[in-house]
């Protein structure tokens, strides 16, 4: 079965829109032994999810996945286990979140539209991801984001006050961008606060457009969140 793509010299053609999946993270939370991104849902691993429903969104998208370099054996043979076949292009990851996406950045070439998306939200939806690309198309960057339903207090040094949650949004992923322009952006050096691509953007001087979000997109971090995501598999 000839369907992982390890990255090398060559580069990856965009020639409208990609996918860049980020899933480096550790089973730590979770209480797992096995990197979270490889427990089971539905009876397969979760990030077979996430790439699937790209697939199913825009089915001749290239999609780039990025792990690290320990875990891509063990990926292998998940997708043997698994028999999973979905075309993709396997990057190792960087120290931290930042330049996992870098170096898939590094990568691409051409233009158009690239979507990077957190390989442990695998409700991720195809019409939400088509969304997504169409205000991408307009806005040159389309950033997912719900609003809070719980009351929400800001806590510092000087004690607590209530914050108005319909100025508060949260944010998902895939967020998606103009390639070219994105690329500019990850010229910067790395900043703790780039917590998520949105933050790179900006830096740079990009306006970030927030469409709509998909509130079932939760992003499996403990092992309730995997509890929750089993129920809404089943709706």
């Amino acid at each position: 079965m000839n369907f992982i793509a390890t990255e090398g010299s060559h580069l990856v053609s965009v020639t409208n829109q990609t996918c860049i999946i980020v899933a480096g993270g550790s089973g730590i939370r979770m209480g797992a032994s096995i990197p979270k991104q490889f427990l089971l849902l539905a009876g397969k691993p979760l990030l077979m999810h996430s790439i699937s429903a790209f697939r199913m969104a825009v089915p001749s998208i290239p999609i780039m996945l990025v792990l690290p370099d320990g875990q891509q054996n063990s990926w292998g043979e998940l997708c043997i286990q698994y028999q999973f076949t979905e075309p993709h292009t396997l990057i190792t990851g960087g120290l931290t979140r930042y330049h996992s996406v870098k170096n898939a950045l590094a990568v691409s070439e051409g233009s158009g539209l690239v979507a990077i998306h957190d390989g442990v939200r695998p409700l991720i939806q195809p019409e939400t991801i088509r969304m997504l690309f169409a205000e991408a198309s307009t806005h040159s960057n389309a950033i997912p984001a719900i609003s809070s339903n719980d009351s929400l207090r800001w806590a510092d040094d000087q004690g607590n006050r209530v914050i108005d949650r319909n100025c508060v949004k949260l944010i998902q992923t895939p967020q998606i961008f103009e390639l070219n322009k994105l690329k500019a952006a990850y010229v910067q050096e790395y900043e703790e606060s780039f917590t998520d691509d949105a933050t790179v953007w900006e830096k740079a001087g990009n306006v970030v457009h927030l469409a709509g979000g998909q509130e079932s997109n939760i992003k499996i971090t403990r092992p309730e969140d995997l509890v929750v995501a089993e129920a809404l598999k089943l709706l």
